[in-house]
């Protein structure tokens, strides 16, 4: 009877506790979250790109260094929203369903994006003209505040636990190709056009592209279904309401708990130390993303004196090796672990960051490629990792709300404010070494915060059952399980019969 009591605490898994994935059903989950994330760096790159061009277009009366600053503030501003679309939206993911608030990031995102195209220049209706690009970038960010926490979690949520590493770098091999294909329109346009011709109209045509981009990627987010982890989390909850309705009543706590402010201090309070990881780690990818993608363009051609086409081509070139090796990454955290992959890059941007920006001054086209591929490099170690590691971090009800908060807040407060910070302490300091201070310090930070990670490559997301990618995996995984239940039952029931025997 005790050892029937002791196999009862220790209960194997089932078949239905397996989740099996439908390969079709991943792979359009991963297009879909993908191509969202595509459009948005497309104006990310678009914006870095034409940093100089809007300057002179939206502050014209400004020095170039004033206009370079104010251009990224305009910049920085859409991040300060960003934490307010991460309260709406990720709260309200986490009720709602994942899809349908990704479909209506991407409704406004394509929307903003498109409207800075028809904006009137500063010539045109005077000091207008910043307020409406300011306001067009307040949506942006507002928007965007929940599009990649979410964009994560529907990836993660329908990848398979051995393979989640991998499918997750799908989704910021979107962010970089996106980047590349703004950055590189604009770099076209450049030679095409000259400054002068960008100055005048060529700088709206990237932005109008955003239109077509926006409504395919609406066709294929409105065809998604709801991930596995949702659907299962959902049905729980129901059943639980009405088991709470059919003994006699809600629970007023239970029903507080579910309720958005009870969400949000269960995050606090119950998780804040996957909080605290979590914007350690965004801080670090995104300080490393931001001073690459947005902020090396401008630094190389306003505080070096490159040449435009030159820095652009660069850079370009940096994205292109990303974009590259970023899957091969994601890959290798599947068999490596997340932690030693963040680990690495993190102790190499301490090491690394100083050299790589003696490169990129150096002049010339051989030493600064290389720089710029040293911090790609870096760059990738991140970007390639990040999509399957900051999901694990939280269970399914909370995940796309925590995710969303910490990540926006660290983005917000560390990433989106890189270009701004890092352009202001140049001009105030003289001192054109200060990207790669800038870098160490988001490198000693990203250390201490993967120092507390727990490893979660290979294992099921928090909350969630095991996901395979056949039936012959499951009924493996269901037999190891059994196997292993009563090995461990096993041993409890000789420990407790021969306590002072050797095991």
């Amino acid at each position: 009877m005790l050892r029937i009591l002791l196999r009862r605490r220790k209960q194997p898994l089932s078949a239905e506790d397996v989740t099996v994935t439908d390969r079709p059903a991943v792979r359009k989950a991963v297009s879909a979250a993908a191509l969202g994330n595509t459009m948005e760096w497309f104006d990310f790159g678009v914006y870095a790109y034409l940093a100089g061009t809007l300057g002179k277009v939206f502050f014209p009366s400004s020095s170039p260094g004033a206009q370079v600053v104010s251009t990224f503030a305009t910049f920085a501003a859409a991040f300060l929203v960003r934490p307010l679309g991460g309260l709406v939206f990720g709260p309200l993911g986490d009720r709602i369903g994942r899809k349908r608030v990704l479909a209506a990031t991407m409704i406004m995102m394509a929307v903003s994006t498109f409207a800075v195209g028809f904006l009137p220049s500063y010539r045109t209706i005077g000091f207008a003209a910043p307020i409406l690009l300011l306001i067009c970038r307040l949506v942006q960010g507002f928007s965007t505040g929940g599009e990649y926490a979410g964009a994560t979690t529907y990836i993660a949520e329908y990848a398979p636990d051995t393979r989640r590493g991998f499918l997750g770098s799908w989704l910021d091999f979107g962010t970089f190709v996106g980047y590349a294909l703004g950055s590189g329109l604009v770099t076209l346009l450049t030679a095409v056009l000259g400054d002068d011709g960008l100055v005048d109209w060529g700088w709206r045509l990237p932005f109008l592209v955003a239109g077509p981009l926006g409504l395919i990627g609406l066709y294929m987010r409105l065809r998604l279904e709801e991930t596995p982890a949702f659907r299962r989390e959902a049905e729980q909850a129901h059943h639980d309401a009405e088991a709470a309705v059919a003994a006699g009543g809600g629970d007023p706590v239970e029903e507080a708990r579910q309720s958005g402010k009870g969400r949000l201090k269960e995050i606090f309070t119950r998780y804040w130390e996957a909080v605290l990881i979590c914007m350690g780690l965004v801080l670090l990818y995104n300080v490393t993303n931001y001073m690459v993608t947005s902020y090396l363009p401008t630094f190389m051609t306003e505080t070096l004196g490159q040449k435009a086409l030159t820095a652009q081509l660069l850079v370009l070139g940096t994205m292109i090796v990303v974009v590259l090796t970023i899957t091969t990454v994601g890959r290798t955290s599947d068999r490596w672990g997340r932690r030693p992959v963040f680990m690495a890059g993190s102790g190499a941007m301490i090491v690394l960051a100083v050299p790589a920006v003696l490169l990129i001054r150096a002049g010339g086209i051989l030493l600064p490629a290389f720089g710029c591929l040293i911090l790609g490099l870096l760059l990738v170690c991140f970007a390639g990792t990040s999509a399957s590691t900051l999901p694990a971090l939280f269970p399914t009800r909370l995940r796309y709300g925590a995710l969303s908060i910490s990540f926006n807040i660290s983005v917000s407060l560390f990433g989106g404010t890189t270009p701004l910070i890092a352009s202001a302490l140049v001009q105030a300091t003289g001192d054109d070494m200060v990207p790669a201070y800038y870098l160490m310090v988001a490198g000693v930070i990203g250390l201490i915060a993967t120092f507390f990670l727990h490893e979660t490559a290979g294992k099921p997301l928090r909350g969630s059952g095991p996901m395979v990618e056949s039936e012959e995996q499951a009924q493996e995984l269901v037999a190891r399980s059994r196997t292993e239940a009563g090995r461990r039952a096993r041993d409890l029931w000789l420990r407790l019969r021969h306590p002072w025997a050797r095991h």
